[in-house]
């Protein structure tokens, strides 16, 4: 007589490449943390292989994935059905596999980035004046819809190359106002929030070099990078008096979403959680 045993809950995240992804540290800490028998792995997927492996995952028993860089915008053309945040915001993060094989695509990326603001300045009111936001790449599109969300009453937009930022405009609308990068530090004048969406100032990358003159030291300054947690973006807003948070807490606030969804429960996002991703 065979007994029917449950298959063990699996998901990961794909990405190319994906070795210096933190998120299995992340998953495992809280897998182990609640007695769950479940596992998380990265998972290296070329572009060309994207679309088969995702239909051949639940069959070996996993209930979703993440999804990373470079795949974030080409899951919407695989996926089944698409949220309106993840059709909105143009890319998404999170893959949940329903009952009947279909692919669920969701984008946690902006509920993240609240929670991470709402956790580390809890005195932010971000309808009490303008949000300034460095960079318009797929980040800042996911910043752009929470900040509208949550009642911004203007959103200032600078990037590198200008017609990124006008596409962001003409998705979003009139709230968005775009300024040029070299006159980037305009926008800080009166900006209650303000957030580096960029990789400037990341580990190997160029530094962030916007004058912050104009910073407001009543503002909450954001950097959506997390290596170095302290960059020097954040170390100058600190120096002007400003609240600053680092980059870490939205990727620990984005994956909560999908561990609930896959594993059943909601992992609490705490000192101990920073911990176990900063210690891998």
């Amino acid at each position: 007589m065979t007994t029917d045993h449950p298959r063990i809950p699996l998901a990961g995240v794909i990405g190319h490449p994906i070795a210096h992804s933190r998120s299995p540290l992340l998953h495992g800490h809280w897998l182990r943390r609640y007695g769950i028998k479940g596992h998380y792995i990265p998972l290296d997927v070329a572009p060309a292989d994207l679309s088969d492996v995702l239909r051949t995952l639940p069959r070996m028993g996993f209930v979703g994935v993440n999804i990373t860089i470079p795949h974030k915008e080409a899951i919407l053309k695989i996926a089944d059905i698409i949220t309106d945040r993840a059709a909105l915001i143009g890319a998404a993060n999170t893959l949940i596999y329903r009952k009947d094989g279909r692919i669920h695509a969701d984008n946690t990326d902006g509920a993240g980035f609240i929670a991470n603001l709402r956790q580390n300045a809890p005195h932010w009111d971000p309808t009490r004046g303008p949000a300034a936001v460095f960079g318009a790449g797929g980040a800042a599109r996911a910043v752009v819809a929470a900040l509208i969300e949550v009642g911004v009453p203007e959103i200032r937009i600078a990037n590198r190359t200008r017609p990124r930022a006008d596409a962001l405009r003409s998705d979003f609308g009139a709230k968005v106002m775009v300024s040029e990068w070299v006159q980037a530090a305009n926008m800080l004048d009166g900006a209650v929030t303000v957030v580096n969406t960029t990789a400037l100032g990341m580990t190997g990358k160029p530094e962030f070099r916007v004058p912050l003159d104009g910073l407001n030291p009543d503002a909450v300054v954001n950097d959506l990078v997390y290596t170095p947690l302290m960059t020097q973006f954040l170390a100058e807003a600190k120096d002007r008096g400003c609240t600053v948070v680092d980059g870490l807490g939205m990727l620990l606030h984005q994956a909560a979403p999908g561990f609930e969804r896959w594993f059943g429960r909601r992992p609490e996002v705490d000192d101990a959680t920073r911990e176990a991703v900063l210690a891998g």
